[in-house]
């Protein structure tokens, strides 16, 4: 995890970075008090206005559609960038309608001939409650770990909330479908709200944005978009049960186990937190989901539980089941190319898993390049792999082939 100084406030970029683990949170910036997590927060944040309120007319629309549209001035980005908010129209995990925002960003000067190639960007975990859009904060949420550079080297960025964020309604917290969605009809809603955006796009993702990826690569798979040129995941989260175990024995992410009962939640309301978590783990709960963003739900749980905070049996409940059903990537041939970028000291998402998932796609013949990064942990493997991912990305406009090293996994 990286924190920055912007002008006496926080920049947070905090997706599933466990790297805060070593050392007292205080020597690293991390909130200390329930009150520094609030002001840490509200550093970054801009104010909701009605732009992200609903529109009466978006049930007679359909997924794709610009909704709605703003020009925006107020985020902490490369001089010269231009940014248009976008609210369209999106379906969640279910296939069901629903509101998404998400803000285009442009590089300054002119486009090139044929428009701006575009990122679809698919940023990793920033809280669950709706003030937690990444639209609503001055860095965009990821400007100083990829954004910036991204923008710098020429290329549109169309970047989601996911819905449920900054949009009324339940965020479905890693329900990958929901998100992958939000992300490619984010692109044609984009399009529209800024004309100079060329037709071609990849997906690029981080932790929960990097497993997000995938399924976006697997979705296009059968949506067959021939604009889509491929994926890049970096650091993406593949076996939601591993996970889940894993921050559980943790101390200091425990807290998302909060957002995926809340995310279980919204998918299928059926389900209750009380279900999965124990009572020392409820304590705290509605506080983590409703009150704040990642660095609130940091520190309400970054004392305790020590002891799990799953119920024992977690895993059998129905609605558990079919969540983590849902997690599996890698089983089916992909149609374009993917980059997988994972840090071997990653803390978060195990490396080794995310090796098992690239070698499962290359068994079933998709064209897959991995790449590890020695000794760094989530965040790190993020900030480091910028020029490896602009790199692999510019291939793909330029039409050159994909490379693979399926061989060697």
């Amino acid at each position: 995890m990286r924190i920055e100084s912007k002008g006496g406030s926080f920049g947070w970029v905090a997706s599933l970075g466990l790297a805060l683990l070593a050392g007292s949170a205080g020597a690293q910036g991390l909130p200390t008090t329930l009150q520094q997590a609030e002001h840490m927060d509200r550093a970054d944040e801009l104010p909701m206005t009605p732009f992200y309120a609903t529109p009466a007319h978006w049930r007679h629309t359909k997924p794709g559609a610009l909704l709605r549209q703003q020009a925006f001035s107020g985020y902490s980005l490369p001089v010269g960038t231009t940014a248009v908010r976008i609210l369209y129209h999106s379906l969640d995990g279910a296939g069901r309608g629903v509101v998404t925002s998400g803000v285009v960003l442009v590089p300054a000067g002119k486009a090139p001939a044929g428009g701006w190639p575009v990122i679809a960007w698919a940023h990793g975990t920033s809280g669950v409650a709706r003030a937690c859009a990444p639209s609503l904060m001055k860095d965009v949420y990821y400007g100083n770990e990829g954004l910036s550079e991204m923008l710098r080297a020429g290329f549109a960025i169309v970047a989601t909330d996911y819905h449920g964020l900054g949009t009324a309604g339940a965020h479905q917290y890693v329900l990958l479908d929901a998100q992958a969605r939000d992300v490619i009809y984010s692109v044609p809603a984009a399009q529209r709200a800024v004309p100079s955006l060329g037709a071609r796009w990849v997906v690029d993702g981080h932790s929960q944005g990097g497993a997000t990826a995938w399924r976006v690569a697997a979705l296009e798979t059968s949506m067959a978009d021939p604009h889509y040129l491929g994926a890049v995941s970096v650091s993406g989260s593949m076996s939601a049960r591993d996970i889940m175990e894993h921050v559980d024995h943790s101390q200091g992410g425990k807290f998302y186990l909060t957002y995926v009962a809340f995310g279980i939640h919204a998918r299928y309301p059926q389900f209750e937190p009380a279900d999965m978590l124990t009572p020392q783990a409820l304590r705290d709960y509605h506080a983590a989901t409703t009150q704040g963003c990642w660095t609130v739900g940091y520190f309400l749980y970054s004392k305790g539980p020590r002891t799990s905070m799953l119920r024992p049996g977690w895993q059998h409940n129905p609605w558990v089941r079919r969540f983590l059903r849902q997690s599996r990537e890698g089983a089916r041939r992909l149609r374009k190319p993917i980059l997988v970028l994972a840090g071997e000291a990653d803390r978060t998402v195990p490396f080794a898993g995310e090796r098992r998932v690239a070698a499962r796609a290359c068994r079933v013949g998709s064209v897959v390049e991995f790449k590890a990064y020695p000794g760094l942990d989530h965040d790190p493997t993020m900030v480091k792999s910028v020029p490896d991912q602009l790199h692999w990305i510019a291939d793909r406009f330029a039409g050159k082939a994909p490379a693979s090293n399926c061989a060697s996994l």
